[in-house]
C-alpha cells in the first residue's frame, strides 16, 4: 500500500511548479502567519510553526519573507490577513472517494460556494462537516528513499526512536508517528544521518479505496483544481493511486 507516499510525491512536484509561478509562496506565507499567531513566534516551542518554516525553506522561500510572516503573526507588523480563519471542508469525489480540504479564508460563505461549485463541476459533492473526517487520522508521516537505508537498519532505528510504524511504499519507506512524537522522531532520523525525502503532519486515511481508472483520473483533476484555489492549503483523499492511474496522469 503506497497511497500516501504517491500523493505526497505528486503534490511535492506540483508545489515545485507552483513555486516557479510564485503561487506557493502565498500559501506558505499564510500558514507561517497563522501558526505564529496561534502558537507564538518561536519555532522551538511551536511545532506547527517549525513545520511551516521547514516547508517554506524546502521551496527556497526567502528568509526575509519567512521572518515577515512570523512578525505579522505575532503582531510586530500590521497584518492585513488577521481576519483569516482556518476552515475544513469535506465531501466526495467520483467513485465515492473521500476528500478532506484544509483552507484559510476571510469569507467562509464565498469559499464554501466556490468549493461547492468545484466539487460539482468535477463530478463530486461537498458534504456536511464530519461526513468524511472520521475516515482520517492526523499522524506524522516521514518519507525516506529506499536507496538511503536498508529495511533491517531502518526498522532498528525506528524501534529505537519508538516510531509507530514503518511501511514499504514502493520506491520509498514510510515512517508513521503519533503527532506528539513527530518532531522527536524526525530529529532522531537526522541524528542517524538518514536523508528525509518528505515529512509532514498529515491526514492519513484509515483505509484506502481503488476506484476504476477513469473515475480515479477525475478525482485527480478535482484534487488539482481544489489545490489551485487560493484559499485551499491542503487536500487529502483516501484514494489508492495505482500504477495505471499514475501512468495515465503523467501522460496527460
Amino acid at each position: 500500500m503506497a497511497g500516501h507516499s504517491r500523493w505526497a510525491n505528486i503534490r511535492h512536484k506540483k508545489e515545485a511548479q507552483d513555486r516557479k509561478r510564485g503561487k506557493i509562496f502565498g500559501k506558505l506565507f499564510r500558514e507561517i502567519t497563522v501558526a505564529a499567531r496561534m502558537g507564538g513566534g518561536d519555532p522551538d516551542y511551536n511545532p506547527r510553526l517549525r513545520a511551516a518554516i521547514d516547508n517554506a525553506r524546502a521551496f527556497n522561500m526567502p528568509m526575509e519573507n519567512i521572518e515577515r510572516a512570523i512578525k505579522k503573526g505575532t503582531g510586530e507588523l500590521a497584518d492585513e490577513s488577521a481576519s483569516l480563519q482556518e476552515v475544513t471542508y469535506e465531501g466526495y469525489g467520483p467513485g465515492g472517494v473521500a476528500i478532506y480540504v484544509e483552507a484559510m479564508t476571510d469569507n467562509r460563505n464565498r469559499t464554501s460556494s466556490e468549493l461547492r461549485h468545484l466539487f460539482s463541476k468535477h463530478g463530486g459533492s461537498l458534504g456536511e462537516a464530519g461526513c468524511v473526517a472520521w475516515m482520517f487520522q492526523r499522524r506524522g508521516f516521514i518519507q525516506i528513499p529506499k536507496t538511503a537505508v536498508s529495511e533491517d537498519r531502518l526498522y532498528e532505528i525506528a524501534l529505537d526512536l519508538e516510531a509507530e510504524d514503518v511501511r514499504d511504499e514502493g520506491d520509498s519507506w514510510a515512517i508513521y508517528t503519533d503527532v506528539g512524537d513527530f518532531w522527536r522522531v524526525r530529529g532522531g532520523l537526522e541524528r542517524y544521518q538518514i536523508p528525509i525525502q518528505h515529512a509532514e503532519l498529515a491526514m492519513i486515511p484509515q483505509n484506502y479505496i481503488t476506484p476504476p481508472v477513469e473515475e480515479a483520473l477525475k478525482v485527480m483533476r478535482l484534487v488539482e483544481t481544489l489545490e489551485d484555489h487560493d484559499d485551499v492549503q491542503r487536500v487529502w483523499t483516501n484514494m489508492e493511486l495505482t500504477d495505471e492511474v499514475l501512468q495515465r496522469a503523467t501522460a496527460a
